[in-house]
């Protein structure tokens, strides 16, 4: 059995790893999906201050109090930043990451620098699309009635996490085991974003015939090297 926590992009909450963590814990696994601060469910906690550092502080808590160790952490997008800061957090907790199609900033960068642009929604505490742009961009990938579920589930995300640069003081000078996986059809973060936090990490590369959401369009291909590396 191995213990994996799936951490959820922008705009999202745990609600998006929902099938790979049911077929995870049906293969016997210990799974925990959360939905991040001011996100998901949890948006109506969104509040100034909220940051990838808080988040991964939040969740580095978490690893604490269930005495969980020896974890895979699974970060998908903007999750692949908080997952690094759970991993510099949380050292002695973690066995692997895998890096899903996911952002992969340096110290002192933030997700604007590679995301760039205004979106529909922006304001003092959030940004993000409105349904109808999220179920456009989901309808890419999905077909209807999956797009419309995950549309439904979409909601903004702290701005902090946009805005701020990321502190990562040790993170990319400590030794991983680690995966990254580059989603062919996806735009950003791109293909040299991915390879630039693969060759860093000396990670094994995986490459998806699919666009940015593997976890709800490929999950066979996901699953394996989430268990495998």
């Amino acid at each position: 059995m191995t213990t994996f926590i799936l951490i959820h992009g922008a705009f999202q909450g745990g609600w998006i790893w929902k099938p790979v963590a049911t077929r995870l814990r049906a293969a016997g696994h210990l799974v925990f999906a959360p939905t991040l601060d001011g996100c998901g469910e949890r948006a109506y906690q969104l509040r100034p201050g909220i940051t990838t550092e808080t988040q991964a502080e939040e969740l580095a808590g978490f690893l604490w109090s269930e005495d969980l160790r020896d974890v895979v952490l699974v970060g998908a997008s903007a999750g692949g930043m908080v997952m690094a800061k759970v991993a510099e957090l949380a050292r002695e907790r973690i066995r692997r990451l895998v890096f899903s199609d996911a952002l992969a900033l340096m110290h002192g960068e933030c997700i604007r620098d590679i995301t760039g642009g205004q979106m529909s929604v922006e304001t003092e505490l959030a940004v993000g699309p409105t349904r109808d742009d999220r179920y456009q961009r989901f309808r890419q990938e999905l077909d209807e009635d999956m797009a419309a579920w995950a549309a439904d589930r979409s909601t903004v995300h702290p701005i902090g996490c946009f805005t701020s640069p990321v502190v990562l003081e040790n993170f990319w000078d400590q030794d991983w085991d680690a995966s990254v996986i580059w989603c062919r059809q996806a735009g950003k973060p791109g293909e040299p974003h991915q390879r630039r936090c693969a060759e860093t990490l000396k990670a094994n590369w995986h490459e998806l015939d699919t666009g940015h959401f593997p976890m709800l369009t490929m999950q066979d291909a996901l699953i394996r090297i989430i268990l495998e590396g």
